[in-house]
């Protein structure tokens, strides 16, 4: 059984879980805690550091990952490369979703534009090691 772990701030897709499922061979889903996700969505933009705020992710993970588990990671671009680098020491496969954005310009009587984004999931794509070893 392979879990998906979901780490971001918006409610999978019906058109994202049928992929994971599909391509990823995701037979579960785990959504963290409320308290794991109020952390997740509300990273204080005034810290210089995050490696202590986000222990209880740390802590969240080890609880209910196995190795070879899937992790979904969007976010703050820092804490994200910190929980990717989790990922890896637990023998996780992070992942993140590709989308397609299509605009929609529309002249309004007034002179004004109303520009309409939609997005639409394309595929998961694994975060990558650069190196096959830590840098030192």
């Amino acid at each position: 059984m392979t879990q998906l772990l979901l780490l971001f701030n918006h409610r999978l897709t019906p058109t994202q879980e049928s992929d994971a499922r599909r391509r990823l061979g995701i037979t579960g889903f785990i959504e963290p805690p409320a308290d794991i996700q109020t952390l997740w969505g509300q990273v204080p933009s005034e810290l210089e550091t995050l490696a202590n705020y986000l222990q209880p992710v740390r802590n969240w993970l080890a609880a209910h990952a196995k190795p070879r588990d899937y992790i979904l990671i969007q976010g703050d671009f820092g804490a994200c490369f910190l929980v990717a680098q989790m990922a890896f020491k637990l023998d996780l496969i992070a992942v993140y979703a590709t989308t397609r954005r299509e605009a929609v310009e529309e002249h309004l009587p007034d002179g004004s534009v109303r520009l309409t984004h939609q997005f639409r999931h394309v595929i998961f794509r694994k975060y990558e090691r650069l190196f096959s070893t830590p840098c030192q």
